[in-house]
């Protein structure tokens, strides 16, 4: 029950009051905060479990950030996609300036479902491409690889930004950095999940999309 209320929050637009209603109408009384203490708990588990069950990436990348608000503030959740759409990365800042950019180049090179990139498209925002420079310049990146500041290429990490603001829309905002962060880690592996990014998880097919989750925590699916 436990990683079905988490799957649920993480997968679906719901709030915790939401969730403690729908499992009320099936005879299970479980208070909304108990259910937000799940899911700060499993969240991260669940990303750092799954991670290493993910296909590899393309070359091309497409790095952009959205906004996210904690506090009643906005912050940035720096996201990157393929060429394919699917997921390479994220990270979570408080700032938008070149030192951000470049711990999130470093954080999507590191995963071990991405590869060396050929091309990065980024926005017009200045911050990318000094971190592009400095990068080079230390050998990080490869080469070959260069940057692009195509608009229509853009558009592919700007819809998918969609799926996590949908996911944040119901909650109103965190009360905190923490918070928000073990959070997103939760929504974006479930997103990569849905993409059919897991090994031997197709696009679509729902069922296998929870029984590797299950798989992994030890439970039945």
């Amino acid at each position: 029950m436990i990683l079905l209320c988490v799957r649920c929050y993480l997968r679906y637009a719901l709030s915790y009051r939401d969730l403690e209603e729908i499992l009320l109408e099936r005879g299970l009384p479980v208070d909304h905060t108990t259910i937000y203490r799940w899911v700060e708990h499993y969240a991260p588990e669940l990303e750092r479990r799954c991670r290493a069950h993910l296909t590899t990436t393309s070359h091309s990348w497409r790095v952009d950030e959205t906004y996210i608000k904690v506090k009643k503030e906005w912050v940035y959740l720096y996201r990157a996609v393929d060429s394919h759409g699917k997921t390479l990365d994220f990270f979570f800042s408080s700032t938008r300036e070149a030192q951000a950019a470049k711990q999130f180049f470093l954080k999507t090179l590191a995963a071990s479902h991405t590869r060396g990139p050929r091309v990065i498209n980024v926005d017009k925002n200045a911050a990318s491409p000094e971190a592009f420079a400095e990068l080079k310049a230390e050998g990080c990146l490869p080469e070959e690889c260069v940057l692009r500041q195509v608009k229509y290429l853009h558009n592919l990490i700007e819809q998918d930004h969609r799926f996590i603001q949908r996911l944040t829309k119901p909650g109103m905002g965190f009360f905190s950095f923490e918070t928000a962060w073990r959070t997103l880690q939760g929504d974006e592996m479930m997103n990569i999940l849905r993409k059919g990014q897991g090994q031997g998880v197709a696009k679509g097919d729902v069922g296998e999309q929870v029984a590797p989750v299950a798989t992994l925590f030890g439970v039945i699916a």
